[in-house]
């Protein structure tokens, strides 16, 4: 059913993952989010988005917390944009568990936006967001204006327009997950047509370049399953590019705690077997289609960032134990793999 996004008619369906285990991970959605808003609120970078999709904690989060989200999300930022720059914007992106992720408004704003932005989550989290895009303007606007007409398809937990797209579907079920996304127009390897107006005539037989982004999604899959998902992205994209953010180096006693924690708020690590080392993380993604792969820990990243960055977000609280935020940075990772665009120079790409 069509409806516009204009007018304030949004009705809430129940999710279809019932399983008590999931309850856990949405939980994690949360967290995240709201310790993004908090990194947000004292200023370690800008977005005036998440404002209206999560709620500020009354609770201060600690400095090597928020100095660990600076990194991810400056690092996955610096990722995405050096792909959509190779692409020249000819491209699409889909972010696989996204949950109140603000990617797409920003790059709007950057004028960086993708032929298409895919957004997939639990039908639950989709509905809070969904319902959060319907009542605030700001994040309904940017919406509209890169759109032709007033009226958006929604149906269920989907909403659907030309330059952004939001489904909720479990990722362990790939056939529903891909009719979802074709639904949606998704660009895949095996359809060239779809689209074929929105790019240039160089990209071959028309297939638009593909990023997907994983941020601490596949560890709460069983190995099995991340696995079909990393073979269904390369077999089902020509010219690809996946980054995935996640724990690493789990062996060790810091990462047997970060197990226990979890554990107690129900929320197992299906897939922390996959998460001993870089080169664990790097294999995963080599075995199952893509053609190159690089892994740094947060760490790396960390002692990458450009130094003026460093000095202001170390300005912004004073961190009486470096060793922690060490310890808690070797213990997250930032992943990247391609898959053909060698005349795209996506094997370039590195942090």
């Amino acid at each position: 059913m069509a409806t516009s996004l204009r007018k304030p008619a949004f009705n809430s369906c129940p999710s279809s993952s019932t399983e008590t285990d999931d309850e856990g991970v949405r939980g994690t959605c949360e967290d995240a989010s709201i310790c993004k808003r908090f990194a947000v609120s004292i200023g370690y970078w800008d977005d005036p988005y998440i404002q209206h999709l999560v709620r500020l904690s009354k609770e201060r989060k600690a400095p090597e917390i928020n100095r660990g989200y600076f990194a991810r999300v400056h690092g996955i930022s610096q990722l995405t944009k050096a792909f959509l720059r190779k692409t020249e914007c000819h491209c699409q992106i889909i972010n696989l568990g996204a949950g109140m992720d603000t990617t797409f408004w920003i790059l709007k704003d950057q004028d960086l936006l993708p032929s298409k932005y895919f957004e997939v989550d639990f039908p639950v989290i989709v509905t809070r967001k969904l319902h959060s895009i319907k009542f605030k303007p700001l994040l309904s606007k940017p919406i509209l204006e890169s759109h032709s007409e007033d009226t958006f398809q929604i149906d269920g937990h989907m909403l659907d327009s030309k330059r952004y797209a939001i489904i909720g579907a479990d990722l362990r079920d790939l056939s529903d997950l891909e009719e979802k996304l074709k639904k949606c127009n998704m660009n895949t390897h095996q359809s060239p047509n779809l689209m074929k107006n929105t790019y240039v005539t160089h990209f071959h037989l028309s297939r638009l370049p593909t990023l997907l982004i994983t941020e601490c999604v596949l560890v709460y899959m069983t190995p099995e399953q991340s696995a079909n998902l990393i073979k269904w992205a390369a077999n089902s994209f020509g010219t690809a590019m996946f980054i995935n953010y996640e724990q690493v180096n789990m062996d060790d006693r810091f990462g047997q705690i970060m197990i226990e924690h979890l554990r107690r708020r129900q929320c197992d690590l299906a897939g922390v077997e996959t998460c001993k080392s870089l080169e664990s993380q790097k294999e995963r993604l080599l075995s199952n289609g893509w053609e190159t792969a690089s892994a740094v820990n947060m760490m790396e990243l960390y002692s990458r960032l450009p130094r003026t960055e460093v000095s202001r977000i170390e300005a912004l609280e004073f961190l009486d134990e470096m060793e922690l935020l060490e310890q808690l940075m070797k213990h997250y990772c930032l992943c990247w793999a391609t898959r053909g665009g060698s005349e795209l120079g996506l094997e370039e790409i590195t942090y």
